[in-house]
């Protein structure tokens, strides 16, 4: 058994022999089940903890469950198609993978095996700078892969990553802008978490000898690697020099405000990502689902909105289009699958994803992303 509690097969190691992802998981909570079962305590905590409190960490999924749909009727759903196109570039569904650091940590072949997954669902795989892999083994998978961008204190290197990122064939890139430096995620400081060794941002030069890796009195070593590598003097005239020096469609990802947004789109931005980076980095911030409706009536047409932040259920993702969205990124339900079942569980989160999305499509009257884009939402209190 290694670090992470699987067996070679990839199953939780303490499982029933008879547990198999595709008959036995019928909902991402279930993954979430079986994630939880396989990894050990601090890794846990990392992947699944928030900051602070962890009031914006609940936030998330309790304001997806107080939207309540307006379903249409008598309309022909013989036919619920999921396909849309993003940046350019046709997708099965309206879901990417949201960008997640450290995918070696839950399994050993990390994101290659998400993109592998990713690949076969017909969605872009999102490679975080911190990713375990390099990006051009990610990209080498052959799917749509979009690299997220950390800005680093060294300038140079920063740029560098975009230049290998453009070399690799990425289709987009996605600026986070959310972390001048980790927030305080006090599971990880109990904790005192640290990366374990054969596990590294190998996207990064000095990746296999950071921060992340010294263990500290006091406090996560992973945090002081941010503090160390990340820049917290990011503006918007960082902005404008990489819509200038980029190719790619260019991605912001954590915007909450709705002056934001619309100052992204009048800066040349192809795309903004509506998060709160999952309930990790301001606690008390809104919930990401809160803003988004405001967020889309302000940019309208001039730039694409994604939704990040507490998506698990095809549900969510109708909710989410209804409220102005073009797509979803899916985060924590991919770890779970990652963790539980290495590729086939990634690729099992996605089946049902779109199973359930076409299930919501169909039963709320809509045909396609364009009419489930005009559902009625009412919000409630529960």
């Amino acid at each position: 058994m290694n670090r992470t509690g699987q067996d070679a097969a990839g199953l939780p190691a303490s499982s029933d022999t008879s547990w198999d992802v595709e008959r036995d998981v019928h909902c991402t909570e279930d993954l979430e089940r079986a994630a939880r079962q396989a990894l050990p305590t601090d890794v846990w905590d990392f992947l699944a903890g928030g900051s602070g409190a962890e009031v914006t960490l609940a936030a998330n999924r309790a304001a997806l469950r107080r939207i309540a749909l307006v379903p249409r009727i008598l309309r022909d759903v013989a036919h619920c198609a999921l396909e849309t196109t993003l940046f350019g570039a046709e997708q099965a569904m309206p879901v990417a993978t949201a960008p997640i650091a450290y995918q070696g940590l839950v399994h050993p072949e990390g994101e290659l095996a998400g993109a592998r997954a990713a690949k076969a669902a017909g969605i872009p795989f999102t490679a975080s700078t911190l990713s375990s892999c390099p990006i051009e083994d990610i990209a080498g998978i052959g799917g749509t892969v979009w690299f997220q961008l950390y800005w680093l204190r060294d300038r140079k290197a920063t740029f560098e990553l975009v230049e290998r990122a453009e070399a690799a064939g990425c289709a987009a890139l996605m600026l986070t802008v959310d972390v001048p430096w980790m927030g305080r995620r006090l599971r990880d400081v109990r904790n005192r978490f640290v990366l374990p060794p054969g596990v590294e941002a190998a996207n990064l030069a000095w990746g296999s000898a950071s921060e992340a890796h010294r263990a500290r009195a006091s406090g996560s070593a992973v945090a002081a690697h941010t503090q160390a590598a990340f820049t917290s003097s990011l503006t918007w005239a960082e902005v404008e020099e990489l819509r200038r020096r980029t190719r790619l469609p260019l991605i912001l990802k954590g915007v909450l405000d709705p002056q934001d947004a619309r100052r992204a789109a009048d800066t040349g931005v192809d795309g903004v990502v509506v998060s709160n980076h999952g309930g990790r980095q301001l606690d008390g911030a809104i919930a990401a689902i809160d803003s988004l409706d405001a967020v889309a009536e302000e940019v309208g047409s001039d730039c694409r909105v994604l939704l990040d932040s507490g998506i698990r259920s095809g549900i969510d993702v109708l909710c989410a289009l209804a409220l102005g969205a073009d797509a979803v990124l899916v985060g924590r339900p991919v770890l779970w699958g990652l963790a539980a079942a290495g590729e086939r569980g990634v690729g099992r989160v996605l089946h049902l994803l779109a199973e359930e999305l076409r299930d919501a499509f169909g039963l709320a009257g809509c045909d396609g992303v364009a009419a489930a884009r005009e559902i009625r939402t009412v919000r409630g209190v529960g």
